[in-house]
């Protein structure tokens, strides 16, 4: 009896070694074009790449071996759809925002201002529209990806040289907005002026533009407020800036348990990473009056009032109108989709300021 419970324990410890090793380590790389100082880039690792390993850990039949490429060591912000689909990165964050061109429906969010200042239930609707349209998931998975997480931004207001008191105060003045954006300004008297965080604080500086359109995540951090030091809280609105994808032959590769945990984490990361942007924003445009406060002049910050607020939504042309015709003249559901979108917002507690997909 004492040789068979000594076998047996011999034998137990001859493959415990052999259980630790049956875990299968998978190497993926997980890149971005922005550093991780940016939130939504820095989640990726707090966020996602930490409750992947959780997920497996606690099933204990793989792990990942990360190889991280942060901050374009691989490729800069105008290749970040490019770097997935080729597979120069396993894991990467897509810029949607940057590809009207080739991801139309991804863009609706632009062209629809004044719609919702809330990311959580923007991202919600978007998810959603990726599971119920086919063509907007067709958008992604056209160019080899596979859609894990949602990413936004937070809301735009304006950054000038000048206070505005009211919407008759923008009437000629030069305001930088990126891309898309521009379009904002349609009605307004304001000129677009095409730019980025990159060039702002010269452009005011320097007197091609008298102020900015743009975010306080981002104006913080550019110290635009130093040269356009009047915050006007206008609200207009948040849009949906791309997401998490996967090469779709690496997905193809992993074993499925795998596959369910990218998509479990993908999408805890996209929910914390919209509550996280609401946070910050409020917290940006604090901080911006608390530094600017012993500036010549200081930095104010101060609501715009409603009733102009809600003039400048009514001197907007019909954006969405037009932006929806432009994608039905590819063979896109753009009407329909404007629809789903709105009717998403509003199935959530939103009430635009504007009913874009309501055409008067």
């Amino acid at each position: 009896m004492r040789k068979t419970i000594a076998g047996l324990a011999l034998a137990g410890t001859m493959l415990a070694p052999l259980a630790a090793q049956a875990q299968e380590t998978i190497d993926l790389t997980v890149a971005s074009s922005h550093p991780t100082t940016i939130p939504w880039i820095g989640m990726i690792q707090t966020h996602f790449m930490t409750e992947v390993d959780r997920i497996l850990a606690e099933a204990g039949d793989y792990e990942i071996a990360w190889n991280e490429a942060f901050g374009g060591t691989l490729y800069k912000a105008n290749a970040t759809l490019t770097s997935v689909e080729q597979g120069i990165t396993d894991i990467g964050w897509v810029f949607s925002y940057l590809e009207g061109a080739k991801m139309p429906l991804s863009q609706v969010t632009g062209y629809t201002p004044f719609s919702t200042n809330d990311v959580p239930v923007q991202l919600e609707t978007m998810m959603e529209l990726y599971e119920s349209v086919p063509e907007f998931r067709n958008e992604w998975e056209q160019y080899n990806l596979v859609f894990l997480g949602a990413t936004g931004a937070d809301s735009y207001d304006l950054y000038t040289k000048q206070p505005i008191d009211s919407l008759d105060d923008l009437q000629g003045m030069k305001i930088s907005a990126p891309g898309v954006l521009g379009t904002w300004l349609r009605g307004t008297g304001a000129n677009a002026v095409d730019g980025a965080l990159t060039t702002f604080y010269t452009d005011i500086q320097t007197g091609v533009s008298d102020g900015v359109l743009s975010l306080a995540m981002g104006v913080l951090p550019a110290k635009l407020y130093e040269v356009a030091p009047y915050i006007t809280r206008v609200d207009m609105g948040v849009v949906f800036s791309g997401g998490l994808a996967i090469n779709r032959d690496t997905w193809d590769g992993l074993p499925e348990p795998v596959q369910q945990a990218l998509l479990e984490a993908g999408d805890f990361y996209s929910k914390a990473h919209a509550q996280d942007l609401m946070e910050r924003h409020e917290v940006a445009l604090q901080r911006m009056v608390e530094i600017g406060a012993t500036q010549d002049p200081p930095v104010t910050l101060t609501p715009m009032d409603p009733a102009e607020r809600q003039r400048w939504v009514e001197a907007l042309p019909d954006l969405a109108g037009e932006w929806a015709q432009a994608a039905e003249a590819r063979g896109l559901p753009g009407r329909a989709f404007l629809t789903a979108y709105m009717e998403g917002l509003r199935a959530r507690g939103e009430t635009p300021a504007r009913d874009w997909d309501r055409v008067e």
